[in-house]
């Protein structure tokens, strides 16, 4: 007897591609790429019911090596396509995913208001301390003094404190992980994919091609479970200094949490009580005579 669709759950191969991987040997996206998958196969979540967003980047080659709806956008402008995708559908779970380029420069802008909005979605941060697709320059998140391959004899610019300035935007969910660690990274994503508005979630992640500081082995050596430390998540001052201070160790797991806050869709007075989506509500209209007006 076949068992009927609606009764079974996700696997991994539903989101499986026949598109090869073609990031560099011990690239993090590796990583990252599978507990994605795990954590939308664990979280029951079939491909035709999530939206997966990327930003230009070496990230953004996994759009076409996973299955399901997949959308890769412009440098810097994920966000607020996948933001406009989830309230236009509130039943899709929609993930964005971005590097700190791209993130943290061209795109900062769209992650404050992210943020400061606090729409329902998940975002992703491929935090690998450089522009990998282009060859290894520095980007707003690369250690000062450290050089690259545009800048041999060093960036001079103070290194943008990322965590600090996302807690500075009094954020409902923040968690990090690192790309050694499928396991956490899965446990993250899932919890991510359940809360109420804006996820943010930092994945530290080794460029084994060009960044030569922050290496697969430092990381594994730095990072620990804050979860093994008895953290209290809903403590914010305390999420912020462990999130900020990563000079001896890097702590790892849901940092901080609150669900009490509505997010943008629910505070939007015209939707409170529909029940359906704006997408169901979408209507032909015959425009012939506006634009007789018009000519």
């Amino acid at each position: 007897m076949s068992i009927p669709l609606e009764t079974t759950g996700p696997n991994m191969k539903d989101y499986s591609s026949r598109n090869i991987c073609t990031w560099c040997d011990a690239c993090g996206d590796y990583g990252i790429w599978t507990a994605v998958k795990r954590a939308l196969v664990e979280s029951k979540i079939r491909p035709t019911e999530t939206l997966l967003c990327y930003d230009v980047g070496c990230h953004g080659n996994m759009s076409d090596k996973i299955g399901g709806y997949r959308f890769h956008g412009l440098h810097g402008r994920v966000i607020p396509f996948a933001a406009g995708a989830k309230l236009a559908n509130p039943r899709l779970k929609v993930m964005a995913f971005g590097g700190d380029g791209a993130s943290f420069s061209e795109g900062i802008g769209h992650l404050v208001h992210a943020v400061r909005s606090h729409y329902p979605i998940v975002f992703v941060l491929h935090n690998n301390g450089n522009y990998g697709l282009t060859t290894g320059q520095a980007s707003a998140l690369t250690s000062k003094n450290q050089p690259m391959n545009t800048s041999p004899n060093g960036i001079p610019e103070e290194t943008l404190n990322s965590m600090d300035f996302i807690f500075s935007l009094e954020p409902t969910f923040v968690a990090r992980s690192f790309s050694g660690d499928i396991d956490q990274m899965t446990h993250v994503l899932k919890e991510a994919l359940s809360h109420r508005g804006f996820a943010f979630v930092d994945m530290l992640q080794a460029c084994p091609s060009y960044n030569h500081f922050a290496t697969h082995d430092m990381l594994l050596e730095k990072c620990y479970r804050v979860e093994n430390e008895n953290h209290d998540s809903n403590n914010f001052k305390k999420a912020r200094q462990l999130a900020v201070d990563t000079s001896k160790r890097i702590a790892t797991g849901v940092l901080f949490r609150r669900e009490d806050i509505p997010n943008f869709y629910e505070r939007l007075v015209p939707r409170q009580g529909k029940t359906t989506t704006p997408v169901e509500e979408v209507e032909k209209f015959d425009v012939t005579k506006l634009m007789e007006e018009l000519v």
